[in-house]
C-alpha cells in the first residue's frame, strides 16, 4: 500500500477541527477512523498492479551518441481500472526520458509505452525493474508492485571516423586504377604479359608465349591483394588514460564505471602528487584511449575490407578479451563494433608474451599486424620490445599509438615557475616517446603516433602508402 500527498494534505486539514472541539480526543479518533477508511476503500478499489502482464519490444542496438527507444507494453489482466504511473528503470548512465508514465488502462485493455535512451557510455544497457503504482478514485492511497522484465540494449562504438572513409576509399579506387608499378622481387601475383625491354629479369621470360608470338615476351607480377590484417587492440592499464576531448559530451562520471575496491591504486603520498592540471585540460574530460583507438580500428578494417584484404580482430591484455576471426566481407564492421561494444580497459598490465603467442596462433601465414597499443616507455621497454622481434621476423608490425595533446600544450607553458617545471616534465615525456618510437623502428615495427582526432585517418593514409609502394 502506498499513500499519496493529499492523504497528508486531509490529515494536516483535520488537525483544525481537532483543536476547536470541545472533545479533541474523540475528535481525533472520529476524523482518523473515517480517513482510514477512505484510506482503506481507495486501496481496495485500485487497480492490481500484479495484474498487469508486461513485454518488451524495440532495437537491440544502437550507436553511442543516438537515442534508442526501450518499448513496453502493458495488459491490464485485473478486473478494475488501473490508474497510475509506470516507471521503466534503467542504469544512469541511459539517461531514460520520461522517469514516469501516466497510464489510464480499463481491464483487459492493452497499452504501449515508449522509453528514450540517450546512453553516453558503451556497453551493454540492462534494463532494471517496472515499477507500477495505482491510485485509487479517491486519490488517497494505492497499491505498487515491481516486476522483473529483463531486456538489453547492447550500445555499439559511434564510428566518428567514418567521415573520412570516402577520401580513403577513392584513394584506394586511384591506387587500383593506374597501371601497376613492377617491383621487381616483390611481386607474387601474376598481372599480364609483355613485350621484353632492356633490363628485365630473364627469369621472368615466359618461354611458352615467347613460342606463340615469335617475340620475346615477359611476365609481370603485382603484390598481392588478398592479404590478411591482423588488428590487435590492447586493452591493458595504459588504455584507459582519458586524452583528447568526448565528441558525444557525456558528463565524465558517466562515462566508465567505478573500478572495483580490489582493483583501486592507493593514492600517493602527498609529496609525490603531479600538480593539478589546467581547467581547460581536465581530464576527465576526455575519451578513455582504448575508446580512440577503436575509432581507429573501425576505420581500417573498413579499408582493408574494401581493398580485398582478410581482416582479423583480437583484444588483448592477459588473457584475450574478444576476438573476429574469418568474417566475411559484407558482414565485418558488423562482427567488429558487436565485439568492441562491451570492452573495457583493465586495470592490470599486459602480458606482451601472451599477445604474440595469441597473434601467432592465429595468423601463420605473414600479415599486417596492427598493434594499437600506447608508446608508454616502461611497459614497452619491459614487455614489448623483448617479444617483438620473433613477432617481426615473420609479419609485417604496425604500432599505432594515441599522443596526449595535453602534453603539447603543457610543454608551451612559460608563464611561471609552475608551467615551466611542468613544460619541462612534458618535455621529457615527448623525449621519451620519440626515443621509444625510433627504437621500434630500429627493430622493423612502423610507427603512427598521433592525437586521437588524427589517429584514424593517419594509420589509414599509413596503410595506403604501403598499398602503393608494394609493402603490402
Amino acid at each position: 500500500m502506498i499513500l499519496t500527498g493529499r492523504t497528508g494534505l486531509i490529515a494536516l486539514l483535520c488537525a483544525l477541527p481537532i483543536a476547536f472541539a470541545a472533545r479533541p480526543a474523540l475528535a481525533f479518533a472520529v476524523l482518523a477512523a473515517l480517513l482510514a477508511v477512505a484510506v482503506a476503500v481507495d486501496v481496495v478499489l485500485a487497480g492490481s498492479p500484479r495484474a498487469l502482464r508486461l513485454s518488451r519490444g524495440g532495437q537491440t542496438s544502437a550507436r553511442l551518441g543516438q537515442p534508442v527507444a526501450a518499448a513496453l507494453t502493458v495488459d491490464n489482466g485485473g478486473r478494475s481500472r488501473f490508474r497510475g504511473v509506470i516507471r521503466d528503470a534503467w542504469a544512469p548512465s541511459a539517461r531514460a526520458e520520461p522517469r514516469l508514465h501516466r497510464v489510464n488502462i480499463a481491464a483487459g485493455q492493452r497499452i504501449a509505452v515508449e522509453t528514450q535512451l540517450r546512453p553516453v557510455r558503451r556497453g551493454d544497457q540492462t534494463s532494471a525493474l517496472v515499477t507500477a503504482r495505482s491510485v485509487g478514485p479517491l486519490g488517497l492511497a494505492g497499491r505498487q508492485a515491481s516486476h522483473r522484465v529483463p531486456w538489453q540494449i547492447r550500445i555499439l562504438p559511434p564510428f566518428l571516423s567514418r567521415k573520412h572513409l570516402p577520401s580513403r576509399l577513392a584513394r584506394l579506387r586511384e591506387l587500383e586504377g593506374m597501371t601497376p608499378v613492377l617491383i621487381r622481387g616483390q611481386g607474387t601475383e601474376f598481372d599480364s604479359l609483355r613485350e621484353y625491354v632492356d633490363g628485365d629479369d630473364v627469369r621472368s621470360i615466359d618461354w611458352r608465349a615467347t613460342a606463340r608470338r615469335a617475340d620475346v615476351v615477359v611476365r609481370t607480377w603485382r603484390p598481392e591483394r588478398d592479404r590478411r590484417v591482423v588488428i590487435v587492440l590492447d586493452t591493458g592499464r595504459t588504455s584507459a588514460g582519458r586524452v583528447g576531448v568526448d565528441p558525444t559530451g557525456a558528463p565524465a562520471e558517466a562515462r566508465l564505471p567505478a573500478p572495483p575496491a580490489e582493483a583501486r591504486l592507493p593514492a600517493p603520498p602527498a609529496e609525490a602528487r603531479l600538480p593539478a592540471p589546467p581547467a581547460e585540460a581536465d581530464p576527465g574530460t576526455g575519451w578513455p584511449r582504448l575508446d580512440w583507438s577503436m575509432d581507429a580500428a573501425l576505420l581500417l578494417a573498413a579499408l582493408a575490407a574494401r581493398a580485398g584484404d582478410h581482416v582479423d580482430f583480437l583484444a588483448h591484455d592477459r588473457v584475450t578479451r574478444a576476438g573476429v576471426f574469418n568474417a566475411s566481407r559484407t558482414e565485418l564492421l558488423a562482427h567488429l563494433v558487436n565485439a568492441m561494444a562491451p570492452l573495457e580497459p583493465a586495470l592490470i598490465e599486459s602480458d606482451p608474451r601472451a599477445l604474440v603467442s595469441a597473434i601467432q596462433r592465429r595468423a601463420r601465414r605473414r600479415a599486417l599486424v596492427v598493434l594499437l597499443t600506447d608508446l608508454n616507455a616502461s611497459a614497452i621497454d619491459e614487455g614489448l620490445l623483448t617479444v617483438l622481434p620473433q613477432l617481426s621476423a615473420k609479419h609485417h608490425v604496425l604500432l599505432a599509438a594515441v599522443a596526449d595533446p595535453r602534453v603539447d600544450t603543457l610543454a608551451a607553458g612559460r608563464a611561471d615557475a609552475v608551467a615551466v617545471y611542468d613544460a619541462a616534465a612534458a618535455e621529457r615525456a615527448r623525449n621519451e616517446r620519440r626515443d621509444v618510437a625510433s627504437r621500434l623502428r630500429r627493430c622493423g615495427v612502423d610507427v603512427v603516433d598521433a592525437p586521437p582526432e588524427e589517429l584514424a585517418p593517419a594509420l589509414a593514409d599509413h596503410y595506403l602508402a604501403m598499398k602503393a609502394t608494394g609493402r603490402l
